[in-house]
């Protein structure tokens, strides 16, 4: 496959409550910081916190994935966007869209000349592995990485997944990553008030940007990873 434009990240999960959005912010606020040309699909119709917290900074797109209509529209906006990292925020019930209308991306990827990069977040139930199985059956090209949401549990916390065929098969091209805990009053901050983390940043009291900045070079560590040079199991 020819991959000669920048990719598409994907953040999935599939259920609710894992923590999506707030690694969908991370990764943009990276890669902003990276100046690197990023983009956003917000999929969360009913709901797209990301998409409010940061259209200011970034051109973003809504997509319904639920429908045949939603993934005509997302290659599109990849296509028109070819000199931009794509970054996707994914809604909790998208799966049987995904599962239905999937391949709609999938069999556009290479005249996009795109990888497909997923990030997927878990909490420790089983379902966040059975869903993941189910996407990649979809996306068999995909590079994939788990990230285990340190929310949930420190990494030896997340046993079902540590002991899995899964986790062996992930790392055989991609990454086990751990996604650091923000402190609840800061989420519920960004939430709430609907701030990118580089607004954030600069408006948040004393003590919540202190935690903030300390979240924010631990997720840049963990996102550094993902790039080539940097590349170990974990």
């Amino acid at each position: 496959m020819a991959t000669d434009n920048p990719p598409i990240y994907v953040i999935g999960g599939s259920k609710g409550g894992v923590g999506k959005s707030l690694v969908t912010l991370a990764l943009v606020d990276y890669l902003l910081r990276m100046d690197v040309n990023v983009v956003l699909v917000e999929t969360d119709t009913s709901n797209p916190d990301v998409m409010k917290a940061v259209h200011d900074e970034i051109e973003c797109g809504s997509c319904d994935l639920d429908d045949v209509s939603g993934w005509i529209d997302f290659v599109n906006f990849c296509d028109l966007h070819r000199d931009a990292t794509v970054v996707v925020n994914t809604a909790a019930r998208s799966q049987a869209g995904v599962a239905r209308y999937g391949g709609t991306l999938a069999n556009a990827l290479d005249e996009l000349a795109r990888r497909l990069v997923v990030l997927w977040v878990i909490n420790r139930q089983r379902d966040s592995l059975e869903l993941l199985l189910k996407f990649g059956a979809t996306f068999p090209s995909a590079v994939t990485h788990v990230v285990r949401n340190s929310y949930f549990g420190a990494p030896e916390k997340f046993a079902l997944y540590r002991e899995s065929n899964l986790r062996k098969a992930i790392e055989t091209q991609g990454r086990s990553l751990d996604f650091p805990d923000l402190a609840d009053r800061v989420a519920d901050e960004l939430r709430s008030q609907r701030l990118s983390i580089r607004k954030a940043a600069e408006t948040m009291h004393l003590g919540e940007r202190a935690e903030l900045l300390r979240w924010r070079e631990l997720f840049s560590m963990m996102f550094a990873q993902l790039t080539p040079a940097s590349r170990r199991h974990g």
